[in-house]
């Protein structure tokens, strides 16, 4: 098979490289489809292989850069009236930290959610399984650690003023205003949005931070739940004294942490991959 790439000039190819585009061989691979899936399933054999250290520091890293959209959402709200029109503008703050998380390459709970559940369901074998339990559990761990530390600083540090701060709480009790099956159910489809975000990526070359943003910005308007963008706005709640701890983790923390992980993987993964499966067989 002719290497298309022989002849692209080396800028471009470095161009290439960096932009992820897809490379594969069309040959061994029975639909486009197939050549995402493998690709994601390359980059989460690389995600399980890191070591825990690694794996901490960049969640850590991803925990404070998502606390970007929190305050983007804060100060557009601050400083928007208190309609339709600044609903729809205020929520454009939310893909900052996405933004910002994706492109530095960090650790995102809801990213592996997809990207390294597929080599498990590639080979479906007991060590595989539990690093990626280990994966999920370091990246999650150090995912709150960065948001708790964030929504600390914002609410502790004399930076902005009391409009502000309001503002912030009421992205808070916007939130808590959902009952647990709420959280759940909105959390199911951000993470299936999410998921299917990660599954755009490989193949939208130079257009990556328009998928970025389209993506979490239906997330946001949709006012569907995220376990670590809500996590920061929470957590700003609670320490600020308007929220307890068991409001977090009951109201918000676990039924948004179970509707990412259901929508992420047992509902766009596993069809997603189910469709690879089906083609290969045939």
């Amino acid at each position: 098979m002719t290497k298309h790439h022989d002849l692209t000039p080396p800028s471009r190819v470095a161009k290439d490289d960096e932009e992820h585009d897809l490379h594969l061989n069309g040959d061994e691979l029975p639909s486009k489809a197939a050549a995402v899936h493998e690709f994601i399933r390359e980059e989460g054999e690389k995600e399980l292989s890191r070591t825990v250290s690694a794996l901490l520091w960049s969640a850590i890293a991803a925990g404070l850069s998502m606390s970007f959209s929190m305050l983007a959402k804060g100060l557009l709200r601050a400083h928007l009236p208190d309609n339709d029109i600044g609903f729809l503008v205020e929520s454009l703050g939310y893909t900052v930290g996405f933004l910002v998380v994706i492109m530095a390459r960090q650790q995102l709970f809801t990213e592996n959610t997809v990207t390294a559940v597929l080599p498990v369901m590639s080979q479906p074998r007991i060590g595989k399984f539990l690093c990626l339990l280990r994966l999920w559990g370091v990246v999650l761990a150090g995912n709150l650690v960065g948001v708790a530390v964030s929504a600390w600083a914002i609410l502790a540090l004399p930076i902005f003023s009391t409009q502000t701060h309001e503002a912030f709480l009421a992205l808070g009790e916007h939130i808590l205003v959902n009952t647990p099956m709420q959280m759940f159910a909105k959390g199911i489809v951000a993470g299936w949005m999410i998921a299917t975000m990660v599954w755009l990526l490989p193949s939208a070359g130079s257009a990556k931070i328009w998928v970025i943003l389209i993506v979490t910005y239906l997330v946001a308007i949709g006012e569907f739940t995220h376990i670590i963008v809500g996590s920061t706005e929470v957590m700003y709640l609670v320490f600020s004294g308007h929220a307890g701890w068991a409001e977090y983790l009951f109201r918000f923390g676990l039924p948004t942490l179970l509707g990412n992980v259901v929508g992420g993987t047992f509902i766009f993964a596993l069809i997603s991959h189910a469709q690879i499966r089906s083609d290969s067989d045939n």
